[in-house]
């Protein structure tokens, strides 16, 4: 369950760095439940290629995360906002972490 909201967070961070078919694969795995055979007939390829390829988005996520750490700042932001007294402080990270995404 970790590993999937691990994932989860890093694909909302990154998605529009991935291809249509990353994002359709790694969708359907993470997010519909659905099993890598299912995902292969659905797309009319081998079971093996939808392994390699949601393996694959995976490490290309944690790649882009270790490069441009946007999912660790946009948790300390959070983290801060919630601690912070003050209104416009407030609405300027909430700002920031919107326009994180």
């Amino acid at each position: 369950m970790e590993e999937i909201l691990y994932y989860n967070a890093l694909y909302d961070c990154y998605k529009k760095l991935l291809t249509k078919k990353q994002q359709d694969y790694f969708e359907g795995y993470y997010f519909y439940n659905l099993s890598f055979g299912e995902l292969a007939e659905n797309e009319g390829v081998s079971r093996n290629a939808i392994f390699k390829q949601v393996k694959d988005t995976c490490k290309k996520l944690e790649e882009y995360e270790e490069k441009m750490h946007i999912c660790a700042i946009k948790k300390e932001l959070s983290s801060l906002e919630q601690n912070v007294k003050e209104e416009k402080v407030r609405e300027r990270i909430t700002k920031i972490i919107e326009e994180l995404d």
